[in-house]
């Protein structure tokens, strides 16, 4: 199911439950802004190339809207709005005074030079510099953007590990030429320029804290749970490091390059090392190869997709062995293999509360740059455990208030929070 439409569905389900006036469910649902930009820019052989930028900007009752930007070649409108709208009912989720929204370019970063990408992300500030802002939109990494384009770039053309965050770097550098020095309208960024100390490993990190927080409300703790974890990236490495020196084992983990399994469990710290070396998990000797497309139904007691959207579908629904899902990566589970897992009494974790961790250390980075003080890791990371068990809490509740599962608490708590802020701000039918 397009994102877009499932999280339409699940928006219209929550309000229904909470009994929204339907004009006010529509303003809710329809996006703030959205911004369509052409970007050209002289390549390295002195040619011209043309790239079209996005951002919807979903909404602001809460605060300044938030959301990242992503260079792939298939940077799709209705993705980036369903993106831009579960930023709105994720930060509200995660109680953080911010709204929602999302951008991309059209775009092989992979393709472009250094000097080719850091042109196109100054053209494309330079178009927006004015509808985005610390108060009005702060942008963030997201696929193509982040550490992970960076990590490629090193590989292919062996360049410096400066380029690391670079991105976020020029938008900073060209808005500023703009508007003065103005390290919160960006976050992800180097810690050098303003970036928050734990920022890499929070989305991970997050996850844990909300891994815990449920089997805790079942009687059970990180020690000796069996994990599946698809997708080693950030979030998915830095999860399965975390979880291992909590105890709990990794049994099968999975990324582009292949899959492994282990039944006594993986050595994430070798697996980590020979996954930097090779680029990937393939081809690790700690562990038995098996098809990736495997990995959602391994025997496990907990599956962590942390890769791509709509993974769990009803084709794999009722192989998956797992009880409990944690969703690390955004709108991983399709409406219908909800409801297969429903009845199969899997419990899952959604996503706009599980991988709320990176948003809410970005807000953290917000708040040292407007304070012009930086916090210790260690401080970031127990306000980051903080806001996860009090998210968890709050989800319970509506899930108790309506008798609902726990995407829909996380929905109704959500759009509950905007659909008040917007009522509170003087919005009438």
């Amino acid at each position: 199911m397009n994102a877009l439409v499932a999280t339409n569905r699940n928006f219209k389900l929550a309000a229904r439950l909470l009994g929204l006036d339907s004009k006010l469910e529509r303003s809710l649902l329809i996006p703030f802004r959205e911004i369509k930009v052409e970007c050209t820019i002289p390549k390295d052989d002195g040619t011209l190339a043309s790239f079209v930028g996005f951002r919807i900007q979903h909404d602001n009752a809460r605060g300044p809207m938030k959301g990242g930007i992503r260079y792939h070649p298939e940077v799709d409108p209705d993705e980036v709005n369903a993106l831009a709208q579960l930023m709105t009912w994720k930060t509200a989720v995660a109680n953080i005074p911010y709204g929602g929204a999302k951008g991309g370019i059209g775009c092989s970063p992979g393709d472009l030079s250094v000097s080719e990408l850091e042109r196109l992300t100054r053209v494309f500030t330079q178009k927006i510099h004015d509808l985005i802002g610390i108060h009005a939109d702060v942008p963030a990494p997201d696929m193509g953007t982040g550490p992970q384009v960076d990590l490629v770039q090193i590989l292919s053309l062996k360049l410096a590990s400066c380029v690391v965050k670079q991105t976020m770097a020029w938008i900073l550098d060209e808005y500023s030429k703009f508007h003065g020095y103005s390290p919160a309208v960006v976050t992800g960024k180097p810690i050098d320029l303003g970036g928050s100390l734990g920022r890499d490993a929070a989305t991970g990190r997050g996850v844990l804290f909300a891994a815990e927080a449920l089997l805790n409300e079942h009687g059970k703790t990180i020690a000796g749970q069996r994990f599946a974890i698809q997708g080693f990236g950030n979030v998915g490495s830095w999860a399965a490091q975390l979880i291992t020196e909590k105890g709990g084992k990794i049994v099968a983990v999975s990324d582009v390059t292949g899959a492994i399994k282990n039944t006594n469990g993986i050595d994430i710290p070798s697996l980590l090392k020979h996954a930097k070396e090779h680029r990937g998990v393939k081809g690790f000797h700690g562990g038995d190869p098996i098809d990736p497309n495997s990995i959602l139904v391994e025997d496990c007691d907990i599956l962590i997709p942390a890769a791509l959207g709509g993974v769990i579908n009803r084709e794999n629904a009722n192989d998956i062995k797992a009880k409990f899902i944690v969703e690390a990566a955004n709108h991983p589970t399709d409406p219908e293999a909800d409801e297969i897992l429903s009845k199969k009494g899997v419990i899952i974790l959604p996503d706009i509360y599980a991988n709320s961790g990176g948003v809410t250390v970005s807000y953290f980075e917000w708040v040292q740059n407007i304070q012009g003080f930086m916090w210790e890791e260690e401080k970031v990371n127990h306000e980051l455990k903080t806001y996860m068990t009090k998210g968890f809490k709050d989800v319970k509740e509506m899930c108790q208030t309506h008798n609902c599962d726990l995407r829909m608490g996380a929905f109704t708590l959500g759009v509950n929070r905007v659909a008040r802020a917007t009522v509170l701000r003087g919005w009438e039918a």
